[in-house]
């Protein structure tokens, strides 16, 4: 027997820029605390908990869960690149489904340091050796930093495949700033223009500006799962429900179709969004609200087609046409998203289930979609994994 699980409750901390937030733990703490009073339980009430972060030494989860309470409950410590917050919901969620526990907590925090992300370990290899020399074949350009060359890449490919223009990616930058103006946990709450985008200094000539890429963030954010069974003996609101969710990682065709979209995870998004509709029946077409890991613009505007929101080759006319905004066919990013929000990458995925949560329960004060029934999560890490999930309010 299977068991749906509820978002009994989320919690999340204004973002902040490297060295103005406080520490690892003390973030992840304040989101669980957030989460427990938007739930109305207690931590005793946690059977089980999971802990994203990317950057930080072994059982940093402990360190922040035991600020809120030391019961003795499994805390498993999640680390998967971007998409850190996420795997820690799906594992949450895998744990309510198949009844092993009846209330959950995910929970992801990130301290992180300024500049372009790097290693911390030089004596061994890095899991990106294959990806990095797939990027060295296809894209050069070494001296731009490594997370550019990656997602300019594939920007760039999309450009030469389909025409795109970099006015497009500006576009979706401005668009960010619009919604993140109504966002007050956002780092960046100015709105700026698509000019403004595009008189940016210029990271990659022709390629990509400094504002289209996402700031290096920290930041806190936790999800409460339950069952049903236990939301009712609780008088948990059941308004939110995960209805499928599915957790994909690289192809072959990562770095057989020698091509950069490929190798920032185009075929993950793809096949993680075809198995959620597989498995809850619903259309894409059907989804009001969407967050998705526009770490930089051009990740969003490929990830449109990727999840199948508009057809491949087609995202300059959806974006023409304002159907990734209020008033036409889906909201994307209403939060802000990574690029005005921020990215702090264990935290990352939980906001997101942050905002959505909210949407579906229409509280999402001036963000809020109207009607917003379905709502879609698509968070993604290099390396790789992506993990798209699809929510429906009761």
């Amino acid at each position: 027997m299977t068991h749906e699980a509820i978002v009994a409750g989320v919690g999340m901390i204004k973002f902040a820029k490297p060295g103005a937030s406080e520490s690892y733990d003390a973030m992840g703490a304040a989101a669980i605390r957030a989460a427990l009073k938007d739930s109305g339980l207690s931590y005793d009430n946690i059977a089980q908990a999971y802990a994203g972060y990317v950057y930080g030494d072994s059982t940093c989860g402990q360190k922040a869960l035991y600020h809120v309470g030391m019961t003795g409950i499994p805390i498993v410590n999640v680390n998967n690149n971007c998409s850190t917050g996420s795997t820690a919901l799906f594992l949450a969620r895998q744990a309510i489904e198949h009844g092993i526990a009846d209330c959950v907590l995910a929970v992801g925090f990130e301290q992180m340091q300024p500049g372009a992300l790097g290693s911390h370990w030089t004596d061994r290899p890095t899991p990106f050796d294959d990806f990095d020399a797939e990027c060295d074949a296809l894209v050069g350009n070494s001296q731009v930093p490594l997370a550019l060359r990656y997602f300019g890449g594939a920007g760039k490919s999309h450009m030469e495949k389909f025409g795109t223009n970099l006015t497009d990616f500006a576009k979706i930058r401005a668009k960010a700033s619009r919604h993140a103006a109504n966002n007050p946990l956002a780092l960046f709450n100015q709105e700026i223009t698509e000019e403004q985008v595009m008189a940016a200094p210029m990271m990659w000539d022709g390629v990509m500006t400094r504002l289209m890429a996402c700031p290096p963030t920290c930041g806190g954010a936790a999800a409460i799962l339950c069952s049903e069974s236990f939301a009712a003996k609780h008088g948990i609101d059941q308004t939110v429900r995960i209805k499928a969710q599915a957790m994909t990682t690289d192809y072959a065709s990562t770095f057989d179709s020698h091509d950069m979209m490929q190798v920032v995870g185009y075929d993950m998004t793809a096949a993680a969004a075809q198995q959620v509709q597989d498995q809850s029946g619903i259309a894409m077409s059907d989804v009001d609200v969407i967050e998705l890991h526009d770490c930089f613009a051009h990740n969003e505007l490929i990830t449109y087609e990727g999840l199948g929101l508009t057809p491949e080759g087609t995202a300059q006319q959806f974006i023409a046409d304002g159907n990734n905004t209020y008033g036409g066919k889906y909201v994307t990013n209403p939060s802000g998203g990574l690029l005005s929000k921020g990215h702090p990458l264990g935290a990352t995925g939980l906001a997101q289930c942050y905002e959505l949560t909210h949407q579906l329960r229409g509280t999402a004060d001036a963000r809020q979609v109207d009607g917003a029934r379905t709502a879609l999560q698509h968070n993604l890490g290099l390396g790789g994994a992506c993990v798209v999930t699809l929510y429906q309010a009761a």
